[in-house]
């Protein structure tokens, strides 16, 4: 079942349909937002100074596509995607927090409520950051030197813009969880696949341009292909095979005799999703930070700070420093896919669980061994996840880039974009799925 006939035959459900009613209410509430400006932002000076920086630009991605604009809601859920990645991180180092996490519903809302807490302060200093660096920040346009936001604008000012996005943040989190609990999908993910299909065509324009229709017609044709290369590793998945030990009472002699129920358990090759990649871009963005933060500064701090604000891109003039960003980019999105994936899928604990849900894998001693050959197959299949991760954000962006000749540093993040919009789309495919099934066996029961 496709989406479109998946939303067909949900329409056709009273219950679905104010489901979905509710979820694009949402979401257009959430787009109204995100075209809400804070006064004082120079409209023209924030586009020249995306269209030169890769790390706003997927800080942007994630937010829903605010940031740019500088709305109301331009830290979106950035902070929230940090607080949700910093609890799953403390659940491997903290035993009290994996004990809570293990506690099933209300364990999930326990923490839950804690990321909400750490929210707040995450987009207080969030907002304190980007407003010091939009001050702090000049441009060139169209031979002019602009400034992002008045140097000159005050405390007062400063601390209205930090209540302003810190309060967004949080209208947009309420958003996303309402959209999850009277909704169909990941509310925070569906609003943030939103402001990406909202953007789409208005970037490809700025990117390839009107008068180019042949790099227009061969970037779709790219895009069809990557979507579909996409979707097919996104739904791989390595099947273990299990069989669970039980003993099955016989009706004539009622005594009972050895039998076993055959199962699997499924190993996604891209288990990490897109972690590794905010991971990746955030430290390889931290150089240019440091630069543009010493730029100022005489003597080799200062020709070492200008020469990184130059060079340090993917597009690099100078072919090593191109090469050696590209390598570091690809090796670190390499690196964080093991660490992420390990984070997300513990070998000794479901080794643990199947040992006391009486289940093991044919030709494995249940325990260590378990716990062994686990994670031997995930070291296997986390190989071809970790190497699509870097193919599709570093690879591929590199050779359409140079094929079409576009020369946008915002360009190479559009892999990370088409993975984020594919993951949405198949998982809220599977969500209406579920429910329509779920519905179907309600109707024959009665």
């Amino acid at each position: 079942m496709n989406l479109i006939e998946a939303l067909g035959k949900a329409l056709r459900i009273p219950e679905l349909r104010r489901k979905l009613l509710m979820t694009v209410g949402l979401l257009l509430a959430f787009r109204c937002l995100a075209s809400v400006p804070i006064p004082g932002a120079n409209k023209a000076a924030l586009d020249q100074l995306f269209s030169q920086n890769g790390l706003l630009g997927i800080l942007d991605v994630f937010s829903g596509g605010g940031l740019r604009g500088f709305t109301i809601v331009g830290l979106g859920l950035n902070p929230y995607i940090n607080a949700t990645i910093i609890f799953q991180l403390m659940t491997v180092v903290s035993t009290r927090l994996k004990e809570i996490s293990k506690e099933g519903e209300a364990g999930r809302r326990r923490i839950t409520r804690y990321q909400r807490w750490l929210t707040v302060p995450l987009a207080a200093v969030q907002s304190f950051a980007i407003v010091g660096y939009f001050k702090a920040q000049t441009v060139q346009v169209g031979g002019q030197t602009m400034n992002i936001l008045p140097a000159n604008g005050g405390a007062g000012n400063d601390v209205t813009i930090i209540l302003t996005l810190t309060c967004g943040t949080v209208l947009a989190m309420w958003l996303g969880e309402l959209i999850s609990e009277y909704g169909i999908g990941n509310g925070v993910s569906l609003i943030i696949f939103a402001g990406i299909i909202g953007r789409l065509p208005a970037g490809l324009i700025d990117q390839v341009g009107l008068g180019r229709a042949l790099p227009l017609v061969a970037l779709g044709i790219i895009a069809v292909a990557v979507t579909a290369f996409i979707i097919w590793v996104q739904q791989a998945e390595r099947r273990v095979p299990t069989q669970s030990a039980q003993r099955i009472l016989n009706p004539r002699s009622g005594m009972g005799q050895q039998g076993g129920r055959r199962n699997n358990l499924p190993l996604r090759v891209n288990a990490a999703g897109v972690i590794p990649i905010i991971f990746a871009v955030s430290l390889m963005q931290f150089p240019g930070i440091l630069g543009k933060l010493f730029a100022g500064n005489s003597g080799w701090m200062g020709s070492a700070a200008a020469w990184v604000n130059l060079n340090w891109q993917p597009n690099s003039g100078a072919v090593w420093v191109s090469f050696l960003y590209n390598a570091i980019y690809f090796l670190l999105v390499l690196g964080f896919t093991f660490f992420y994936t390990y984070v997300q899928f513990d070998p000794d604990d479901v080794a643990d669980n199947l040992k006391k849900s009486a289940v093991f894998i044919p030709g494995v001693r249940p325990g260590r061994s378990t716990a062994i050959y686990l994670r031997q197959v995930l070291s296997r299949i986390t190989w071809g996840g970790a190497i699509f991760l870097a193919v599709i954000t570093v690879v591929m962006p590199l050779g359409t880039a140079a094929l079409l000749k576009i020369n946008d540093p915002t360009f190479y993040l559009g892999g990370t974009a088409i993975l984020i919009v594919v993951g949405v789309a198949l998982d809220t495919m599977k969500q209406i799925e579920a429910q329509l099934i779920m519905r179907q066996y309600r109707g024959f029961i009665r």
